[in-house]
């Protein structure tokens, strides 16, 4: 085990002395329904197994149960992680290849069925070895696990193909549900339809379109949880619609965020009514040039675009309009395998000086024989942060003399274009929960299942496959530097803009939720409670 891995185990330890969240001296109330708005008109389905989006989080996670989880207490950190279903966070053996997990006893599922190790190993087979037909976006984040096996009803073992310090983040995940083996015996696809799970709510109603409801557990295993009687979860894909709402007291909070100019407004109608918390969000603007369409095979003419773009300057001014914020690499800022400035600085776009940085992008032009060249950007009808950003990258283009235009398509449609290579460059982004560098730059790699660039390269697959497997702390930061300087510089596989900014505004009487750098973290309500 590397000194990293060992570092990592000894803070899950000492976590396990603190599983739910202290609440500043202040002694939580209970009862009361909470109700929050939910930015879509409805899920794509309710199985958090197939689905990347927060609509389906938002909705359902207050049902169901993880095997363990972020510190809700410290929900943006990298290390510290608590059990939920397990008993004890257990410390790997075989050199860190082999995690066994005890499972609580006497849980039952909402339907008074008991829930066993053998439910939470088909749940995670479910996940990392998905039957045929059965879609698991995250089967990747699992690459390093051999089996997962219950040899008895309180046992939960993962055996891991090499030691990894990318495997228990990805086991913290917000999408990893336990459901009931049965059901997925008789069924795999069962749950994107039905709900059942054994978490701190039980599904109560939903009317489509309109609401999803879930009334407080009885049986639920943490002692004293949930403090709230209920909730409401109201569907309302239009952000006036969700503003009103807040304004009214119809919604106490929406908890993927708002951009300034509503937590501004909000603030300055309702004042000390209204408590707004921030963070840095685990979500980057990229723009993704066509390698299979020319000028943008030609690297020259890749870096000369990334050269262009003054982050450094910009983000300052687009902080105040659009919900962006951050200068950063391809790694969540502050994670401890984040570049520092100094080190962004020797990476191609971030420079200090930005009229050298042009000079050197107006000289690759040339080079490559694309002085004035025209080209369209591809962009996602979404006001925030895509639209703002896309008209701020082509601004700082036109200053290198390239001649832009912006295609805005409704999401179908964008997602279609990407797939399908019909673009010249596009402006996508990469969102990820649990921050996990090592699983979140996936994203860059050739093998990746968006990796809409089109490109291949097999440098940049042997240094993130070096990374996986490194657990020297220092060693592996350096390969994440070598990594990120090889797609950002070297060959500009990716144009990285800027990371997002969460901002949620809330009711002032909504109690023990805190903000996490992911709109997927944090969201079974079990700690919240009102103050009213």
């Amino acid at each position: 085990m590397g000194n990293r891995t060992r570092r990592w185990a000894a803070g899950l330890c000492a976590a396990l002395i603190v599983s739910m969240p202290a609440l500043a001296g202040e002694t939580p109330k209970r009862g009361g329904t909470l109700n929050y708005v939910i930015p879509a008109d409805a899920p794509p389905s309710f199985d958090a197994h197939r689905e990347t989006t927060y609509a389906t989080i938002h909705s359902a996670a207050p049902f169901y149960s993880l095997l363990i989880r972020v510190n809700p207490q410290n929900p943006g950190s990298t290390t510290d992680f608590v059990c939920d279903l397990c008993t004890e966070m257990p410390k790997p053996t075989d050199d860190g290849t082999i995690y066994s997990f005890k499972i609580r006893q006497g849980i039952k599922f909402h339907d008074d069925s008991g829930l066993t190790a053998e439910d939470v190993a088909a749940s995670w087979q479910h996940i990392i070895f998905p039957p045929e037909g059965v879609l698991s976006p995250r089967e990747s984040h699992f690459v390093m696990v051999d089996k997962v096996e219950a040899p008895d009803p309180t046992t939960v073992v993962f055996r891991l193909k090499f030691a990894t310090d990318a495997f228990l983040p990805a086991l913290a995940g917000p999408y990893n549900w336990i459901y009931q083996k049965a059901h997925l015996d008789a069924d795999p696809r069962w749950y994107e339809k039905n709900i059942l799970g054994s978490g701190p709510f039980k599904f109560a109603d939903i009317e489509t379109g309109q609401s999803i409801k879930g009334v407080r557990n009885p049986d639920y295993y943490h002692p004293g949880l949930p403090y709230l009687d209920g909730f409401v979860g109201i569907y309302a894909d239009k952000q006036a619609v969700r503003v009103a709402a807040l304004r009214s007291d119809r919604a106490a909070i929406e908890f993927r965020g708002f951009p300034p100019s509503v937590r501004d407004e909000l603030v300055g109608a309702l004042g000390d009514k209204i408590t707004v918390q921030e963070s840095d969000w685990n979500c980057g603007s990229l723009i993704e040039p066509n390698h299979k369409k020319k000028p943008f095979d030609d690297v020259r003419v890749r870096r000369a675009l990334t050269l262009a773009i003054d982050r450094w300057g910009s983000a300052p001014e687009l902080a105040k309009i659009a919900n962006v914020h951050t200068v950063g690499g391809i790694v969540f800022p502050g994670a401890p395998l984040a570049a520092t400035s100094e080190e962004l600085h020797e990476v191609a776009g971030f420079w200090r000086d930005i009229e050298k940085s042009r000079i050197e992008a107006r000289r690759l032009l040339k080079e490559a024989g694309a002085e004035g060249l025209s080209l369209e950007l591809l962009n996602r009808n979404v006001d925030q942060p895509y639209k703002y950003n896309g008209n701020w990258v082509i601004d700082e283009w036109s200053k290198i003399g390239l001649k832009v235009t912006q295609k805005v398509a409704p999401t179908g449609p964008w997602f279609e274009a990407m797939r399908s290579g019909n673009f010249d460059v596009v402006l996508t982004g990469n969102c990820q929960n649990v921050v996990n560098p090592l699983l979140d730059v996936q994203r860059y790699l050739p093998s990746y299942g968006a990796n809409y660039g089109q490109f291949e390269d097999q440098k940049a697959a042997s240094l993130y496959d070096s990374m996986l497997r490194e657990t020297d702390f220092t060693k592996q930061r350096a390969l994440m530097r070598a990594f990120e300087k090889h797609v950002l510089d070297v060959q500009a596989h990716e144009i990285f803009l800027l990371w997002w900014y969460r901002m949620v505004p809330h009711h002032s009487y909504v109690k023990g939720w805190k903000i996490s750098p992911s709109h997927y973290l944090n969201q079974d309500l079990a700690t919240v409670w009102l103050d009213r």
